[in-house]
């Protein structure tokens, strides 16, 4: 059986990070999701989805995400029973996230939610992870001259 997930929103609320007893990093937040059509009025339906991300996720989360941020969260989803307060079973359902990106571009002034350094860059769509500039080097050149036939 195969069990992925890929969803993209915007976090609901900042993600707080939490240790459990034995110190594994933990971080739960909600993404709000929008449909791509529109209801009959003119409204958009938004799906409100748990997520939970554990160890270096979690800690890559708390630290460079923050309300209102796009993510893309890739995982599993599972199901939870627990009781409530008042003794009443109820199941949750969550998407574990095996990986996080950043959905949209850096902002100015983003960087890591504490600290005192800068974040290395990242662009959106896909959210990827570059190195800072000045730091690296390039092993492309440009293509002198073109004779019109493709190589393969």
């Amino acid at each position: 059986m195969l069990n992925r997930v890929v969803i993209m929103g915007r976090l609901a609320r900042d993600p707080e990070l939490r240790r459990t007893q034995s110190g594994v990093s933990v971080t739960s937040f909600r993404i709000a999701c929008d449909s791509d059509y529109k209801s009959q009025s003119g409204e958009r339906n938004t799906v409100w989805i748990d997520v939970v991300a554990w160890r270096q996720t979690a800690e890559f989360v708390s630290k460079y995400f923050a309300k209102g941020r796009m993510a893309i969260v890739e995982g599993r989803l599972q199901s939870r029973d627990w009781t409530d307060k008042d003794g009443n079973k109820r199941t949750s359902i969550e998407v574990v996230a095996d990986n996080i990106y950043f959905g949209d571009s850096r902002r100015e002034g983003d960087g890591p939610r504490e600290g005192g350094y800068s974040a290395p860059s990242y662009d959106a769509p896909s959210g990827g992870y570059s190195a800072p500039i000045g730091g690296a080097s390039s092993d492309f050149s440009e293509i002198e001259e073109e004779d019109g036939e493709l190589p393969f």
